[in-house]
């Protein structure tokens, strides 16, 4: 990906945070009205529980964003992306490349394989691919497999998180990579989107900060439990989807299930998880270490507004000690 490319996906919003695809949550509603505020919406594909589902939903994205931009002219109308596992277990993998090849979403995200196949179909229609990493090694192979950017998935995100620091994360992958990059963990508030630039990132990566929105297609219960809960409500384990993930602990209580007393997941089956079969995700919910600064439910575009507002106080904030250490 150039650096024109790179200076055009960020002019395409208003701020530059992504709202992160979330299993069994995002769906073309949320991604719609959070690309109407100005910020990247993004949904997984294997929400749609079929292949035609996820047909429809693809359509209805671009249509709406089309109808909002006829509508709205002089508004900024943020693109839109799709996850994409490209994991073996991954059953509908060349259905929904075939679909992603169709509907053409300006962003693919991949997570857990080979991004090439991808990055070689978004290519042929000008869309970009960025892939979720959770350590340098895997970020080395996704740049040499075609990847246009990095998800640099740190200690602290929700769901399927890293285990590094974010700083010394992003420092090392800057060692040797000089694209787009977008930090992922445990950010919740505006400052936070300044803090992740001023680290080297160019997006903000937001998940949790969304669950509880009111476009949201989490079950009522587990808002209430994203506003009540705090960074020790996080445990970090491998027992529901066999790749280790922060979930919500009163979520594992509320199962019935002993926190204290749980065994690896050996299976991975995304195909599984996505007919419900699993408690993960449905009865089980993820959410990131940033937890504890989501003090309400709000709508996308209150959400948007607040963090808008955050990220300009804290560049004022910046601005003015830097003033003042000048004038030292």
């Amino acid at each position: 990906m150039s650096n024109d490319e790179m200076e055009h996906l960020k002019a395409s919003v208003k701020l530059p945070v992504i709202m992160a695809p979330m299993f069994l949550i995002s769906d073309p509603n949320m991604v719609i009205r959070a690309c109407e505020t100005g910020i990247i919406g993004t949904f997984p594909a294997l929400n749609a529980r079929t292949a035609d589902i996820l047909e429809d939903w693809m359509k209805q994205i671009n249509e709406g964003l089309d109808e909002k931009q006829r509508e709205h002219p002089e508004q900024k109308i943020a693109p839109w992306g799709i996850n994409f596992i490209t994991h073996r277990s991954n059953k509908r993998y060349t259905e929904d490349l075939h679909l992603i090849e169709k509907y053409q979403p300006p962003l693919v995200i991949t997570s857990l394989g080979d991004p090439g196949p991808v990055a070689e179909i978004a290519h042929s229609y000008g869309g970009v691919v960025f892939s979720d990493v959770i350590n340098v090694k895997f970020a080395k192979k996704a740049i040499e497999k075609g990847s246009d950017g990095l998800v640099l998935v740190a200690n602290g995100a929700g769901g399927h998180g890293g285990t590094l620091n974010p700083i010394a994360f992003i420092h090392e992958v800057r060692e040797f990579w000089d694209g787009p990059v977008v930090l992922a963990g445990g950010m919740s508030k505006g400052e936070d989107i300044l803090a992740a630039e001023v680290l080297g990132a160019d997006f903000a990566y937001f998940g949790t900060r969304f669950i509880p929105a009111a476009e949201s297609s989490a079950q009522t219960a587990y808002k209430e439990m994203i506003v009540d809960a705090q960074a020790e409500d996080i445990i970090y384990t491998d027992a529901f989807s066999g790749v280790p993930a922060n979930y919500l602990l009163p979520s594992i209580v509320r199962a019935g299930l002993d926190p204290g007393s749980l065994e690896k997941k050996t299976e991975i089956n995304f195909d599984k998880l996505n007919d419900h079969e699993a408690k993960a995700w449905k009865d089980i919910w993820g959410a990131g270490q940033g937890v504890g600064a989501v003090q309400e439910q709000q709508t996308i575009a209150e959400i948007v507004a607040d963090l808008k507002q955050g990220y300009d106080a804290a560049k004022r904030k910046a601005a003015g000690r830097l003033n003042i250490l000048g004038r030292r």
